[in-house]
């Protein structure tokens, strides 16, 4: 399978370009909104009308991949995207994600019983109002439940017409290779930033399949944007940390699909600059 990068005529997120997540067309800059839940990803946020500003604001700025998951609240988080932007706007992709459950605030618990994941996809549509997922991520690997069983499950669900395409979260370039030999695979979301690169071989294994890379964590945090290398080029260049951190990842790959997330509208913004930006060879050196 052939991953395209188009260039795109709009502006905002799409002038990072164009990628394909099997038949759908999204801007190569994505928007998390895991932090538009309550702290810890639990709970409602405490303004929600500020968070449905938010999330209309990314619409307006080209952005047109939305990634969820339904552990964000939990389940609070999908229907805030629903009550936010429903109907939704023509082309706008929402890829959410099952397979972790949350007890309490500070758990996440892998659950991939294909019983469970019938159940989450059921959720999920429900909350979402949809008929069918566009991409359904499995959120992670559960260590008790054979990952065969669980990819099968999501395979029996796009059979079904629940699911549009599936993607996965959190493998190894071993279980990227089981998960393809039972289903079609359009997306991985594992983490990868500046400061961690141990997800490397998975974008390997990525670009070599045509596959879309969503690098969670993109930013690395409060430390990863205070890397001193980070701090040098982007006083260099004039950019925030944000901005240069993503501009980096934009330029590592071509199936690169970076998804910050932010309550903020300013940052958001700011982030969304990156898909402009053009990094120097010296810049890139220098971060490494």
């Amino acid at each position: 399978m052939e991953l395209r990068v188009d260039k795109s005529p709009y502006s905002g997120a799409a002038l990072a370009g164009i990628v394909r997540l099997g038949d759908l067309p999204v801007s190569r800059l994505g928007f998390g909104a895991m932090r538009l839940c309550g702290d810890s990803a639990w709970g409602r946020p405490r303004d929600r009308g500020h968070a449905n500003r938010v999330l209309h604001r990314a619409i307006e700025l080209g952005v047109n991949l939305i990634d969820t998951a339904d552990s964000y609240g939990p389940e609070a988080n999908e229907s805030q995207i629903s009550e936010a932007l429903y109907p939704y706007p023509p082309g706008l992709v929402i890829a959410t994600k099952g397979g972790l459950v949350r007890p309490n605030r500070r758990s996440w618990i892998e659950d991939g019983r294909p019983d469970h994941l019938r159940r989450a996809v059921e959720g999920s549509l429900q909350r979402l109002r949809l008929e069918r997922i566009d991409l359904y991520q499995l959120h992670a690997p559960d260590p008790n439940v054979p990952f065969a069983e669980s990819m099968e499950a999501l395979a029996d669900l796009k059979r079904a017409g629940k699911i549009r395409h599936i993607g996965i979260s959190n493998v190894t370039v071993d279980q990227l290779e089981a998960a393809r030999s039972i289903t079609p695979i359009v997306s991985v979301q594992n983490p990868y930033n500046l400061r961690n690169r141990t997800s490397e071989d998975v974008l390997a294994a990525c670009e070599r399949l045509g596959i879309a890379f969503l690098p969670w964590y993109p930013l690395g945090g409060k430390r990863g944007l205070k890397a001193l290398k980070v701090k040098q080029v982007a006083s260099r260049r004039g950019l925030t940390h944000a901005a240069l951190s993503l501009a980096w990842l934009l330029a590592k790959s071509p199936v690169m699909l970076p998804i910050p997330g932010t309550r903020s509208i300013d940052h958001l913004e700011d982030n969304v600059r990156a898909a402009a930006l053009k990094l120097a060879p010296e810049d890139i050196a220098d971060l490494g």
